[in-house]
């Protein structure tokens, strides 16, 4: 699927999330550098799983997403199986243990 796409409202994340079979969701914020940081490293492994939707969320455009979620950190990353949240990761991401564990094992 390639590049993240960004939802602004409530309502596009759920979409987004029953839409797909496999949904990621990469939540951030604008002045967080560990948001920015990271989201290069992730959307390279991603590239590798085509399968997996990609979509990205400003915390704070989108406010709602802390209450609905249960966010109370940037970055989140959250993976979604059949519209059920499966794993989460959040602010300090080993990208060793998400490439080992996270995603291999779901989708290999």
């Amino acid at each position: 699927m390639g590049n993240f796409r960004d939802l602004h409202t409530l309502d596009e994340v759920s979409n987004f999330i029953h839409k797909h079979q496999l949904a990621f969701l990469y939540i951030t914020q604008p002045n967080c550098s560990v948001c920015h940081g990271l989201l290069p490293q992730v959307q390279a492994l991603m590239e590798k799983y085509p399968k997996i939707a990609l979509a990205k969320v400003d915390a704070v455009e989108v406010q709602a997403i802390a209450g609905e979620f249960s966010i109370f950190t940037a970055p989140v990353l959250l993976l979604f199986i059949d519209g059920k949240e499966y794993l989460r990761e959040a602010r300090i991401v080993q990208m060793d243990f998400l490439k080992k564990n996270w995603i291999a094992s779901i989708i290999m």
